[in-house]
């Protein structure tokens, strides 16, 4: 990171100046439009002048990764599997699948180079920290405007401050986490201001949780009691790249790259986001949708699964190199994917049973059987985050005679008839709760090896939103399910004993250990990244010796198939990429070449042939 030098700030009177000009401009606008730009009003907003000795912090020197080949234009066409219930961000039915690609095309106050991890100007070209730890400074671009054309201002963020408290969105979570955990917006000048939180953390924590971004509030002017019912399908202006321009209800959307988009020459955007326009085709069965793709009508198919990667990702327009495979290794944030025993229950409170069922589970032979050795063992929570990762945490491998140790330590000796441990009269039983018909043959690879150490895994196939409802009310045995991932690890909800013991938590587990909080609380607190590293590293330790979850599997990679005429930089992908036909606007590094798509249809329709590619790339494999 590089300092701002002091004299780069505008001079104390001209800022003094220029807040007293915007404040004239408020106070002497025409009633309708004095709406459009609201005064910064406590207790969400204050004025203030600008502390002096901060240091101001950038970054022009990390690598770029896109490609300077990457030619503009064409159309990218892909599909989602349902129509989105509204176009809005938040509110009722908002949290859906389609969100996502409104939220990848937010742009943030900074960004994080991909590949170094490091932090990089978005709409804010410097940032600073308080001494306090809970203050962050930002300096807006002069350059960033919302696609509209009006100029992204400190008031953008006082507003979206504002909207997200207010009842009128019908939306409790973000009510409760602006309120809470947001204490207020200082506004310098229309460029620059602070966001002030009420606990400390970390710098690296603070920005990377709390800088939230804008809201157009020229757009909304007022969040009224129909905000809700009036906003449903309207298309609010947009800071990133693309804007939507059709909606054809029911069946397709639209994205339109934004004409003269305010980032597209800098340096970590240039040579991103290349297409015109990204169609997305409402087709609800992904069966039907893989045969539009390989006739061509969807670009790309992502085919992780190795169900799709090895038995239905060939044929003619794979030999024939019509169509292209990438198999890339990526070293992100991995999702917990496991068994979380439920230590409530009478069976899981003895820690050598859970040892037990830990050396219970063969997850070697899943990924063997079910997953065509493709999936990697995972070894514990917290995988794919560099230094924040405990990479000295062990397997605990399939071993009957290690699970019939632990289990007879617990009083579970005797085998039934049927091969099943008998205590007390009762069978060695446990309820496995899962939400996915996917896992199921997952699941009976288990349970049928279980068996083997004398334990009765029962399957219990509830939908996905029975299925976390039983695990947030606590009442599961083991919980079968997997974390999304952050950018920095996450521990309190899951296993901070406050969490512990009480329903609509996420402390599945039920762990309460003292000695786990404080170092939780250490995490937290730490401001340090190497002692928050070290911290990271124990409380992984902690809940590996606790044995109340059972790591599963990982996939540090992803696999697409594609028509030859999308391209791609070398390497195609990032350290933190996702495929990119599931998030096409997620780094947005591809681009379609118009002479090899010509080339292309025409070879199809002459039955010329290229050679065939599969490519594997583990350029960022972790070791």
């Amino acid at each position: 990171m590089l300092g701002w030098s002091s004299g780069r700030r505008t001079p104390a009177a001209e800022d003094t100046m220029k807040t007293l000009l915007l404040a004239l401009a408020v106070l002497t606008a025409p009633a309708g439009a004095r709406a459009e730009m609201p005064l910064c009003a406590p207790p969400s907003c204050e004025r203030a002048a600008l502390p002096k000795g901060l240091h101001w912090l950038t970054n022009e020197t990390d690598p770029t990764f896109a490609d300077p080949r990457a030619q503009k234009g064409g159309t990218l066409h892909d599909y989602m599997d349902s129509f989105p219930l509204t176009l809005r961000q938040v509110g009722p039915d908002s949290n859906g699948s389609f969100r996502g690609y409104l939220d990848h095309l937010t742009m943030g106050l900074v960004d994080v180079q991909p590949n170094t991890r490091r932090l990089t100007p978005a709409l804010a070209t410097h940032w600073a920290f308080g001494r306090d730890h809970r203050t962050m400074y930002f300096e807006l671009d002069p350059k960033a405007t919302w696609s509209d054309g009006r100029p992204i201002t400190a008031y953008d963020f006082s507003f979206a401050l504002d909207f997200y408290r207010s009842k009128n969105i019908v939306a409790p979570w973000y009510n409760e986490y602006y309120t809470k955990h947001i204490e207020k917006v200082v506004v310098y000048d229309d460029r620059t201001f602070a966001i002030v939180v009420p606990q400390p953390h970390s710098d690296r924590d603070l920005i990377l949780n709390y800088a939230f971004a804008p809201l157009p509030r020229h757009y909304y002017k007022d969040v009224g009691p129909n905000w809700v019912q009036e906003y449903q399908w309207k298309i609010a202006p947009t800071d990133g790249p693309y804007q939507i321009t059709t909606v054809d209800m029911g069946r397709r959307i639209v994205f339109t790259r934004v004409k003269d988009w305010w980032a597209r020459d800098l340096r970590y955007y240039k040579n991103r986001y290349n297409v015109d326009r990204v169609v997305f085709d409402v087709i609800r069965n992904p069966d039907v949708a893989w045969e539009y793709f390989k006739r061509g009508k969807l670009d790309g198919f992502t085919v992780t699964r190795p169900g799709l990667w090895h038995d239905r990702a060939t044929g003619e327009i794979f030999d024939k190199g019509w169509v292209k495979k990438l198999w890339f290794y990526t070293d992100a944030p991995l999702p917990d994917f496991g068994m979380y025993l439920n230590m409530d229950d009478p069976l899981f409170k003895d820690r050598n049973v859970r040892l037990g069922f830990q050396y219970a589970m063969n997850v070697d032979k899943v990924t063997r059987r079910v997953l065509h050795g493709d999936y990697e063992r995972l070894r514990g929570i917290t995988e794919g985050y560099g230094a924040y990762t405990n990479r000295e945490i062990p397997e605990r491998p399939f071993s009957v005679a290690k699970a019939d140790h632990y289990l007879a330590l617990a009083g579970w000796k005797t085998r039934g008839p049927d091969g099943i441990l008998v205590k007390d009269g009762r069978r060695l039983t446990a309820t496995v709760t899962y939400g996915a018909p996917s896992q199921t043959k997952r699941l009976v690879v288990l349970k049928q090896e279980a068996a083997k150490a004398g334990i009765d895994l029962r399957l219990q196939l509830l939908d996905e939103a029975a299925s976390f409802k039983t695990m947030l009310e606590k009442k599961h045995q083991i919980a079968y399910m997997s974390w999304g991932t952050f950018l920095l690890p996450s521990y309190w909800g899951q296993y901070d004993s406050v969490n512990a013991h009480k329903t609509q938590t996420n402390n599945f587990c039920n762990i309460a250990d003292p000695k786990l909080d404080l170092w939780i609380h250490r995490y937290r607190t730490d401001f340090e990244d190497a002692k928050r590293q070290r911290d990271a590293r124990m409380v992984q330790r902690l809940v590996f010796d606790s044995a109340c979850y059972i790591p599963l599997w990982k996939v540090p990679y992803f696999r697409s198939a594609y028509w030859r005429w999308v391209r791609f930089p070398k390497p195609a992908a990032t350290r933190l990429s996702d495929d990119p036909f599931a998030y096409p606007f997620e780094y947005g590094l591809y681009w379609i070449d118009a002479k090899a798509k010509a080339e292309t249809e025409a070879a199809m329709r002459s039955g010329k042939s290229f050679p065939p590619s599969t490519v594997i790339d583990k350029t960022f494999k972790a070791g």
